[in-house]
C-alpha cells in the first residue's frame, strides 16, 4: 500500500494535482520501508508523547517504574522463596526474581499498551493518513526508558550481594531485543484484532497472568523435565527470561536448544504479527 501511495503522490506532483488516492494493500506483505524511515520523526514524537502522558499528573512520577517490580520481587521472595523454598540457581532470591521481573514487566506493559494503542488513537486514524504500524511500535519503544531505570536498581542489588558482573552480561541487550521483538509481534496482532473485536481488552489480564506463570519468572526452567523442555521453549518469553538472567548473573541455564526454539518462535511472532496487522490495516478506519 505504501509503495502505491508513493507512486501516486509522485504522479500527482508531476501533473500538478492537489490530491491523490490511498488504496488498501493488495498482498499479505506490503511494507514500505522507505516510508517508515521517512516517518521516523513521527515515531520519536509518539514515543515522547507516550512518556509524557504516562507520568502526567502523578505524585511519584517515574518512581512507578521501580515500585511495581520491586514490590513483586519482595512478594515472590517471601512466598516462593522463603516459604515454598523454590530453587534459585544459587542466586539470592531478590536477585533471582528481579532479573526475571525486569524483562517480564517490560514485556507485559509494552504488550498491554501496544494492544490498546489503535483504539486510543481512533480519532487520528480516521482523519489523517500515516503508517499505522508506528502506533504499536511507539508503545513498545517507550517502555525501554523504564528498563533503563529498573537496571539501576538491579545493579545496586548485585553490588549489595557481592555479585560481580560476568562477561556474559554483554549478551543481555540481545535478550532484551528478543523481548522487544516478541512484544512488537504479538502487540501488532492483538492491536489489529482489538480494533475489530473489543473482547481482546477483556482477555488481556488473563492472557498476561497465564503467560507469566508459563514463563520462568517465579521458578527456574530447570524444574521443567528435560524431555518437555523443547515444548516449553515454544513460549518466546521463556528463553528471553532465562537467557537474560543467565547473561547478567552467570547462573541458570546457558543458551541451548531450548533457547533457540524460543528465538525461532520470537521470529515467527514478529513476522506473523506484522503480516496480520498489514492485512487488517485497510479495514481499521471503517470498523474502529
Amino acid at each position: 500500500m505504501q509503495g502505491e501511495v508513493h507512486d501516486l503522490a509522485t504522479e500527482a506532483i508531476q501533473e500538478g494535482a492537489a490530491t491523490f488516492d490511498i488504496v488498501p494493500p493488495r498482498g499479505w506483505f506490503d511494507l514500505d520501508l522507505r516510508e517508515l524511515w521517512a516517518s521516523r520523526e513521527l515515531l520519536w514524537f509518539l514515543v515522547w508523547r507516550d512518556l509524557k502522558v504516562r507520568y502526567k499528573q502523578t505524585a511519584i512520577g517515574v518512581g512507578w517504574v521501580v515500585i511495581q517490580p520491586v514490590a513483586t520481587m519482595l512478594i515472590f521472595s517471601v512466598f516462593f522463596g522463603r516459604l515454598a523454598r523454590m530453587p534459585s540457581d544459587g542466586l539470592p532470591y531478590p536477585v533471582f526474581y528481579y532479573c526475571a521481573l525486569l524483562p517480564w514487566t517490560y514485556f507485559a506493559t509494552a504488550l498491554t499498551n501496544a494492544t490498546q494503542t489503535i483504539i486510543e488513537h481512533e480519532r487520528v486514524i480516521t482523519k489523517v493518513y500515516f503508517p499505522r504500524v508506528l502506533l504499536p511500535m511507539s508503545a513498545v519503544l517507550s517502555g525501554l526508558i523504564d528498563v533503563a531505570v529498573s537496571m539501576v536498581i538491579l545493579v545496586g542489588m548485585m553490588l549489595y550481594y557481592h555479585l560481580a558482573p560476568k562477561p556474559t552480561a554483554l549478551l543481555a541487550p540481545l535478550f532484551l531485543l528478543l523481548a522487544i521483538a516478541t512484544a512488537l509481534g504479538v502487540g501488532l496482532a492483538l492491536s489489529a484484532l482489538n480494533a475489530i473485536y473489543r473482547d481482546v481488552r477483556h482477555a488481556m489480564p488473563f492472557l498476561i497472568q497465564f503467560w507469566m506463570f508459563a514463563s520462568p519468572v517465579a521458578y527456574p526452567s530447570s524444574l521443567v523435565p528435560a524431555h518437555w523442555r523443547w515444548l516449553y521453549g515454544l513460549n518466546p518469553m521463556a528463553g528471553v527470561i532465562e537467557g537474560f538472567r543467565w547473561a547478567l548473573t552467570g547462573h541458570g541455564q546457558p543458551p541451548s536448544g531450548f533457547l533457540f526454539v524460543s528465538a525461532f518462535c520470537v521470529l515467527l511472532s514478529l513476522v506473523g504479527g506484522l503480516l496480520y496487522f498489514k492485512k487488517m490495516e485497510g479495514a481499521m478506519s471503517d470498523r474502529i
